[in-house]
């Protein structure tokens, strides 16, 4: 009698009202989804109209032409590109270990939980420190610490870069422990069963797999890393010139826009926001790599 009375209940029909609620959402998620692909259409075409005149004034010439002479009406955005490349990859391999590292310390246990979540919250809000400030501190304290001891001179690409892998290094540290800690606690397990050492089921169990997360994360400080502009444009010294030197002035695509969009006019403009497409395009490249490696992880 009791089965069959739950049984009854099972097979009643939900409410209209929740069947109506959750098409609802469904719908009202259509609709958000649908908008943000429309913002990133629309953001693109307004970009892509503006800087028409610069694409069929110059069009793939502007890549590799270094000169950037408004006067003269001469643009070309190579060694800012550079400058965006190098700048990115040293900050990559300079916050990738120490993330990773941050992550598993703070992942497995090594210290109470209560410690644990305080050196959590301290690591996070690195994130919430505003860029300016980041600037600032790199412009009294690191450049002049750096001097000391290196040919740093001034403003370079390596404090730039220096404190970009400080900016992107939260995010790194952040998703990369939220991928390690989602490993299920029987592959920890099982791997010691089998007589693995503690850092052994680290390096050769849970790192690959959490390795989606960790990637994903680290395209993200990536795709940040391309498109810092106010403490990199305080510290890298602005100068449109190719230089394998890290000590040497260097210049973004950020940067060059932050510097010159305010008192621009005519071709210019074009040629700013040509480059600022430029810049939008390897950061989009960057994100659908993302996905595709994530996605291809999660198959193995």
């Amino acid at each position: 009698m009791d089965q069959s009375y739950t049984n009854s209940r099972r097979l009643q029909p939900r409410p209209a009202i929740e069947r109506n609620l959750d098409k609802a959402f469904v719908w009202a998620a259509k609709i958000f989804a649908l908008a943000i692909a429309g913002v990133f259409v629309w953001i693109t075409t307004q970009v892509t109209f503006q800087a028409m005149p610069a694409i069929s004034e110059f069009g793939l010439g502007f890549l590799w032409t270094s000169s950037w002479n408004p006067v003269n009406s001469q643009f070309g955005i190579l060694p800012a590109v550079y400058g965006t490349i190098v700048s990115s990859f040293i900050a990559l391999l300079i916050s990738i270990p120490i993330g990773l590292g941050v992550a598993i310390f703070l992942s497995e246990d090594y210290l109470p939980p209560k410690v644990q979540r305080i050196i959590v919250f301290l690591v996070e809000l690195l994130a919430a420190v505003p860029s300016v400030v980041y600037g600032l501190w790199g412009i009294f304290v690191l450049i002049p610490f750096l001097s000391d001891f290196t040919p740093l001179r001034g403003p370079a690409m390596l404090p730039a870069a220096l404190i970009l892998s400080v900016m992107i290094l939260p995010t790194i540290a952040a998703i990369s422990r939220d991928a390690i800690t989602s490993v299920p606690i029987d592959l920890r397990q099982a791997a010691v069963g089998l007589g693995a050492t503690r850092w052994e089921a680290i390096l050769k169990i849970i790192i690959p797999a959490a390795s989606s997360g960790i990637i994903g994360g680290i395209m993200l400080a990536l795709g940040r890393a391309l498109g810092e502009t106010m403490a990199v444009t305080m510290l890298i010294g602005n100068a449109n010139t190719i230089n394998p030197s890290v000590f040497a002035p260097s210049n973004t695509i950020a940067s060059l826009l932050a510097n010159q969009f305010a008192e621009a006019s005519g071709l210019q403009v074009a040629a700013l926001l040509y480059a600022a497409l430029i810049l939008f395009i390897i950061t989009l490249i960057v994100n659908i790599l993302a996905q595709l490696l994530v996605t291809r992880l999660q198959r193995i």
